[in-house]
């Protein structure tokens, strides 16, 4: 039940499991995809080589974050946003999908949000503030007793890879690789640490991301309100167009995770942060930070960009 390093802490694996959890729940069966794009919301990023990749001082070692090195990537579009609640029940109520974390019962959910204290089953080890919850999905994100509804304009999450992939399927889209997401992301500014430029949010007078502020993991300096995930339109986009590529939720790609050549097809490279970064012990809402799931994972701070 002990995680590595940085890992937990960012987003649990389900091998966490702080109770003995339910049987792994059957693949998720396929969506046929749709003959057109059905996503709205798409913004275009021309093609181009970029400087991908960081080796500065804020880098997080054994990650894969360097060396930078020029990739190119053909022209492509790329949401705007993330998925929302709203979006997600539109592809829900059209194909009648159920999600992993309906299917198995339960998901992790940030300590301060959980709606039910009853329904906790257990904490995650070495990232306590994590818990595991019955019937936290992504229609009830912090557990019974919430409602994704109530939050439409906040981005989906307790969604796995498998989950993402068949919105993409029904939308007639995909995930962004890893270089498509990091070009993306960095709007058009060449070797920035973060999508606004070089500044650290802290250091700007209108905050430009949703990251923690304050004690992590037990005092939110917006108080209790400010905990958890914010409409994804609540910041000002970067220069492609890109709203909250920094902070608020964890976005999968489609690539799986590889480090010094060796790839593990079992996890699933994640971008971009969540609400729940704080440079005491996670600075990865740099644009050039990555870091990994399995495949069937599932959290409250985890969801997903589609591209096309």
């Amino acid at each position: 039940m002990e995680s590595g390093p940085g890992h937990s802490c960012c987003a649990p694996s389900r091998t966490e499991d702080p109770e003995t959890a339910p049987a792994s729940a059957a693949p998720v069966a396929p969506v046929a995809r749709a003959a057109r794009v059905r996503a709205t919301g798409l913004v275009d990023v021309p093609a181009g080589t970029f400087a991908m990749g960081d080796d500065g001082l804020l880098v997080n070692p054994g990650e894969g974050e360097g060396p930078v090195r020029d990739v190119e990537v053909a022209a492509f579009r790329i949401g705007a946003t993330t998925v929302t609640n709203q979006q997600f029940a539109t592809f829900v109520k059209a194909t009648g999908h159920v999600t992993e974390a309906e299917r198995t019962g339960w998901s992790f959910v940030f300590h301060l949000l959980v709606a039910d204290p009853a329904a906790v089953r257990g904490r995650a080890g070495g990232a306590e503030w994590w818990l595991g919850v019955d019937g936290a999905d992504w229609r009830h994100p912090h557990g019974p007793g919430s409602d994704a509804g109530r939050m439409a304009q906040h981005p989906v999450v307790h969604v796995s890879v498998g989950d993402a992939e068949a919105y993409c399927a029904w939308s007639g889209t995909r995930l962004p690789t890893e270089a498509e997401w990091e070009r993306a992301a960095r709007g058009g500014l060449e070797g920035a640490t973060y999508p606004w430029g070089d500044e650290h949010p802290e250091s700007l007078r209108t905050p430009p991301c949703t990251i923690w502020r304050g004690d992590f993991p037990v005092r939110h300096e917006g108080g209790p309100a400010a905990v958890g995930t914010t409409p994804v339109k609540t910041h000002r986009p970067n220069g492609y167009g890109l709203y909250q590529a920094s902070g608020n939720v964890w976005e999968w790609t489609a690539d799986p995770w590889s480090l010094d050549g060796v790839v593990d097809p079992e996890q699933r490279v994640r971008r971009g942060g969540s609400y729940l970064c704080h440079d005491s012990y996670c600075n990865r809402y740099r644009v050039a930070a990555r870091d990994k799931n399995l495949l069937t994972d599932h959290t409250g701070n985890i969801g997903f960009r589609v591209a096309a």
